[in-house]
């Protein structure tokens, strides 16, 4: 009898401690990714904006604006895609400054642009994400650029003034991973009298492209959708 008795203990212990250690291990398995990602990893990088313009000044002249616009120094490209990491959700960004290319104005309207980014230059805050990007998903040994090419003139009338916010779409074609296909580019650019600043969207479905989705096993699940990010400055060559 005594020994049933100790033999019943024993193994309430053991079912205690099992049903311990399986909560121990659900609060890790949720804790530990809620932890790296909120306290650890941060808040991703802010969508560009212009930020906060001067009052505006006098109204542009069409002297002032005809020409070629080629971007500078300072430039960034990159891309923001949501994922659930591990079971908690997250935004991936990533960031380069390889981007290259010109935008014409004549008269009142761009009649001509194309941005390249170097897709090699973009990196996130996670080494092992890069290697995906760089590998599997984008294979930017063999596909080593994205091309925006404007296929519709964007007409200004009024033309704006300097500082002055202007909000367009922009209609052309995005070129990458071997595919080329027709876009909406959404932009707010900005004169300053002597640069324009643009930034801006494009919103890209993974498959269009013949890209992989970027989901990794069951630990990382993303979205069959991102937007490519702009952040430009262009000066008149």
């Amino acid at each position: 009898m005594v020994n049933r008795v100790a033999t019943g203990a024993r193994r309430h212990r053991w079912q205690r401690w099992l049903i311990a250690g399986a909560v121990v291990v659900v609060v890790l398995a949720v804790g530990v990714p809620f932890v790296y990602i909120h306290f650890i990893e941060g808040s991703p990088p802010p969508a560009f904006t212009l930020g906060t313009a001067p009052s505006a000044g006098a109204q542009l002249s069409a002297k002032e604006l005809d020409g070629v616009w080629r971007i500078r120094s300072g430039s960034q490209a990159g891309y923001r895609v949501k994922e659930v990491l591990a079971g908690q959700p997250n935004t991936a960004v990533g960031r380069g400054s390889g981007v290259t290319g010109s935008l014409t104005i004549t008269g009142t309207s761009v009649s001509a642009a194309t941005f390249t980014v170097d897709l090699r230059t973009v990196t996130s805050d996670s080494s092992e994400r890069d290697a995906q990007f760089n590998g599997r998903i984008m294979d930017t040994a063999q596909f080593p650029n994205a091309v925006f090419t404007l296929t519709s003139p964007i007409t200004f009338d009024p033309l704006p003034k300097v500082n002055q916010t202007v909000h367009v779409q922009a209609k052309g074609t995005l070129a990458m991973h071997g595919v080329t296909k027709p876009v909406t580019a959404t932009l707010a650019a900005r004169d300053s009298g002597s640069r324009i600043a643009i930034t801006g969207s494009i919103p890209v479905v993974f498959a269009d492209w013949n890209i992989a989705n970027p989901s990794f096993g069951s630990f990382v699940k993303t979205e069959d959708n991102g937007v490519i990010e702009v952040d430009l400055t262009t000066a008149r060559s």
